[in-house]
């Protein structure tokens, strides 16, 4: 029998990743509460990822977490420098100190704006902090050694740079050419096979990003982490905060966490289902259960009809053995 669905459609503050309005399902299970949310560009197949992870969460287990709080890294959104200058300044003043921003969707002289205006607010502040940019793919192998060089020096060196390209041996290529780290999230997270993935990362990375929900959960992830030797950056799918406590326990859970993780997407949102608090940069990894359900945000009947019929076509990939 299928739980009981609640769908949400919460306004973003800013454009990302082509959307304005973020939507999904929550449940709830024996163990608390769980969300479904795969974008809209994801096969029914990889969206049984997305529903297998939320069936652990509202059902399943989880291991113990050896940390109780996680690092975050800020996430500023192809924005104006003003804009960025306001988001960087909102960061520091709950602790974070890495910054995080898309490139590669506009065009190029913006994205040299937008870095510029996040060092210059952190050498105003008096902070080195860290900076780090994510392609998603969006840049051929000349592209991303011409650009990586400039925004390296603009930055005054840049943490890494997330999937700046999408083929691998081209990753391969500009790890040779390049100073800056090179992380990959995609060649991972959409693969047919992440367990083959994670190990040809070895030659392609320096850094692999692991997102729990669309790997199919954290015990999923946990399994990729002990494939790889590679350094690992918990990231989140611009979860609402029942969806963010996936990542949270995730990166709760790894021995090593070197650098501060993708989880601060909360920010994104104008409005989410529970309150999420960051303190001297860090979220603590604890399960929530959302507030008022109905209705979540700006939810149509047509949004209902949709998602439901969006969850049942992911069930039939997804592992319902969980919910044993």
């Amino acid at each position: 029998m299928l739980p009981e669905l609640h769908v949400f459609a919460l306004p973003l503050k800013h454009s990302f990743r082509g959307i304005s309005i973020r939507e999904g399902v929550l449940f709830e299970g024996p163990n608390g509460w769980a969300e479904f949310a795969p974008f809209t560009d994801h096969t029914d197949e990889h969206a049984g990822r997305w529903l297998t992870a939320a069936i652990e969460q509202a059902y399943g287990e989880w291991p113990i977490p050896v940390r109780q709080s996680v690092p975050v890294n800020a996430i500023v959104p192809i924005v104006d420098p003003d804009t960025t200058r306001e988001l960087v300044e909102d960061a520091l003043a709950v602790g974070i100190t890495t910054i995080k921003t898309k490139v590669g969707a506009a065009d190029f002289d913006e994205d040299v704006e937008r870095i510029a205006a996040i060092r210059g607010a952190l050498d105003d502040a008096g902070i080195d902090g860290a900076i780090r940019v994510d392609t998603n793919q969006q840049w051929t192998l000349d592209q991303a050694i011409e650009r990586l060089t400039v925004l390296d020096a603009i930055a005054d060196g840049l943490e890494y740079a997330e999937q700046p390209v999408a083929d691998h041996a081209d990753l391969i290529a500009l790890r040779r050419a390049v100073d800056v780290r090179v992380a990959v999230d995609e060649s991972i997270r959409l693969a047919a096979d992440p367990t083959t993935a994670i190990a040809r990362a070895r030659d392609a990375a320096d850094v692999i990003i692991l997102k729990s929900i669309p790997l199919g959960g954290v015990r999923r992830a946990l399994e990729l982490v002990e494939r790889s030797d590679l350094p690992v950056v918990v990231s989140g799918s611009l979860d609402t905060r029942v969806g963010l406590t996936s990542g949270l326990w995730l990166a709760a859970s790894l021995p090593e966490l070197p650098f501060a993780c993708g989880l601060a997407t909360h920010t994104l949102l104008s409005a989410d289902v529970a309150p999420t608090s960051v303190v001297d940069g860090e979220i603590r990894g604890e399960r929530v259960s959302p507030g008022d359900l109905d209705p979540i945000g700006y939810v149509t009947d047509e949004m209902v009809s949709d998602w439901r019929a969006r969850f049942e076509r992911a069930w039939k990939y997804a592992d319902t053995e969980l919910m044993r």
